[in-house]
């Protein structure tokens, strides 16, 4: 067959050579045609018919971010032309991780495969390897909890990983679900005491991942587990050692709402149900034990160990699930919000935990007030469960998200969690007004756009448009935007601003991207294999991803991801064998298999059968 190879749009074209690819499908044999049609080209599948004749062209083959775009305009000058339309190979770059990887070899790949012909997920499977039946899940989280119950109730062994000092992740700080406003503590709070309490589950909080060596199948993981100064096995959470301990820093888990003491247990339903000393900030540590110590006398079981050392604990895997999660944009980095600076403006996170009736102030809704940090005797801005309620709440959306400035992509999440406030602030505060400024309403999941309506039912004001600036103006904020439906600028005084924060992904995922040799996307998230036919797996074999690590996503999203790589994740261990390190396989091999395999040689089917009885042989 004469091919014919027309290169369209690539979103990294700022960096992407595609010179360099045309250049090299021009080498190609049986390749008469190369062209570059450019970003967003209009087509006449006409003219396109009288090119195609003119180079005898038998077979298009169309590369780009999304070849698909253009596939009916070559399809129907493929037919003009009197050929068979059916001879158009989509070479989907994007789709095949281009964006995220040696972009030049993986493009070259793709087209050489896309020439013959070749489905490139056919032939560029790697030969299978060996499993060890052992798991390790990084991220405590409801992803990485859902994946390790799922993989250990099927009696498989799981090491369960968490950097902090309880599982549970973002969800546990979460108040409500939409949009069926389902307690989120009493969804998840049963899978974390399964987690503790199960016998197939090693669980390791307070730890870090510090090494992986070995090959897929056979990951030799180092763990450094921090020493928490208590013994988890031997406390009891009756709170005698933090009544006593004389200091007070802010809580991460109540967004710096609130106080804890540095000797702490993340939250009352926290697992392990155990307390930790905070050592950067604990007088006894840090004076070498010449001051303080308080707790250790009123331990009652004798378990605060001071001497404990940090640990680097060696285990042996076959398998590893990323479920690493994200972070909150910082809300600083906008300046004209002024959060930071204007003490009743606050992040998504914060307002879940002062909604949460678990939370520092009850669950009331109330505006910052001034009070006196005994400690520092300095004057700080706190959520007293006493403070004022507002009496108006303006909710911004897209903070951080779909702005060219910050992160392009939208963070999925922010729309909905917002009409969940709103929601919030009208059945606590019924004679609040409360507004939402937002660009688009993307109310994409079941049952979410019934629940944007019951919002507007319940009278909340929804505003469509950017919002410019938030300023003080007589001790209230003043909201200066747009309504462009109603197509004026707009200028409300309120009283408190929720902003709908975007996320971006967690700290020290671009060291652990580097040690397992793992590629990202543009926006820095963990790359799958095949954004739609293996969403869960990556290119390193036995590498899975979950959850909001691989991207943005809600809950149910996550959780039907985590089972997804648990089911992936026992069929390698229930066959016996995974796929081996795609990233090692060389371009000059691709080529060879898809002549071969445009050839009709038989022996090739090992390549697309993973547990065929060729491939465990060699």
């Amino acid at each position: 067959m004469n091919v014919g190879v027309f290169i369209g749009q690539v979103l990294s074209r700022d960096t992407f050579n595609s010179k360099a690819l045309a250049d090299y499908a021009a080498n190609l044999p049986s390749v008469a045609l190369v062209r570059q049609i450019g970003y967003r080209p209009r087509l006449d599948p006409a003219l396109l018919a009288q090119e195609l004749r003119s180079h005898a062209l038998d077979r298009i083959v169309l590369a780009g971010d999304s070849p698909g775009f253009f596939k009916p305009a070559f399809t129907r000058a493929l037919a003009l032309a009197g050929k068979d339309p059916e001879e158009v190979r989509l070479a989907s770059l994007r789709e095949h991780g281009v964006e995220s990887v040696d972009e030049g070899l993986r493009a070259k790949a793709i087209v050489a495969c896309a020439v013959k012909g070749v489905p490139f997920p056919l032939v560029a499977a790697s030969k299978s390897s060996l499993v060890n039946p052992a798991t390790l899940v990084i991220g405590g989280g409801v992803a990485g909890i859902q994946a390790s119950l799922e993989i250990a109730d099927a009696g498989k062994k799981v090491y369960l990983v968490e950097r902090s000092a309880t599982i549970g992740g973002h969800m546990a700080m979460f108040d409500k679900t939409f949009p069926t406003l389902d307690c989120a503590a009493c969804i998840l709070t049963p899978k974390m005491v399964s987690v503790g309490s199960h016998e197939m589950i090693e669980l390791w909080t307070y730890s870090e991942v510090k090494e992986v060596r070995g090959t897929p199948g056979a990951y030799r993981v180092k763990v450094l587990r921090r020493a928490r100064s208590v013994d988890v096995d031997a406390c009891v959470a009756c709170n005698n050692c933090s009544a006593v301990c004389p200091v007070s820093v802010w809580s991460e888990f109540d967004s710096a709402l609130s106080y804890r003491k540095a000797m702490y247990i993340p939250f009352p339903q926290a697992v392990p149900n155990a307390y930790v000393v905070d050592r950067e900030n604990c007088i006894y540590v840090q004076s070498e034990g010449k001051r303080c110590g308080a707790c250790l006398k009123k331990c009652p079981k004798d378990c605060i160990d001071f001497n404990q050392q940090d640990t680097v604990e060696e285990i042996e895997v076959g398998n590893i699930i990323l479920a690493t999660g994200y972070e909150l944009f910082d809300a600083r980095r906008v300046e004209r919000y002024g959060y930071g600076k204007l003490p009743n403006v606050l992040t998504s996170l914060e307002f879940e935990r002062m909604t949460n009736a678990s939370g520092p102030t009850g669950g009331k809704i109330v505006l910052k007030t001034k009070k006196l940090n005994k400690r520092t005797k300095v004057e700080e801005w706190v959520a007293d469960p006493q403070g004022p309620a507002p009496k108006s709440v303006a909710i911004i959306h897209c903070v951080g998200s779909r702005d060219s400035n910050y992160n392009p992509y939208c963070s999925r999440v922010c729309c909905m969690y917002s009409l969940k406030f709103a929601h919030l602030v009208r059945e606590k505060l019924p004679e609040a007004m409360c507004y939402e400024f937002y660009i688009d309403m993307r109310a994409f999941g079941k049952g979410y756009e019934e629940f944007m309506e019951r919002i507007k039912a319940e009278g909340t004001n929804v505003v469509r448009g950017r919002t410019a600036q938030v300023s003080e103006s007589n001790g209230q904020m003043l909201i200066k935007g747009e309504d462009i439906l109603r197509d004026r600028i707009i200028e409300i005084p309120v009283d408190l601003v929720i902003l709908a924060v975007g996320v971006i992904p967690s700290r020290g995922m671009a060291d652990l991207a580097k040690m397992l040799q793992l590629p990202r996307d543009s926006d820095g998230w963990f790359s799958e294999l095949n954004y739609n036919g293996e969403p869960t797996h990556t290119e390193r074999g036995s590498i899975f991803v979950a959850g909001m690590c691989q991207g943005p996503k809600d809950i149910p999203d996550t959780v039907a991801q985590a089972s997804a790589v648990a089911a992936g994740v026992l069929r390698s261990i229930s066959s016996g064998h995974g796929m081996e390190d795609l990233s090692k396989l060389p371009l000059s091999e691709i080529e060879a298999r898809a002549a071969d395999w445009e050839a009709g040689l038989p022996e090739l089917m090992r390549y697309a059968d993973g547990n065929s009885s060729s491939t465990q042989a060699d």
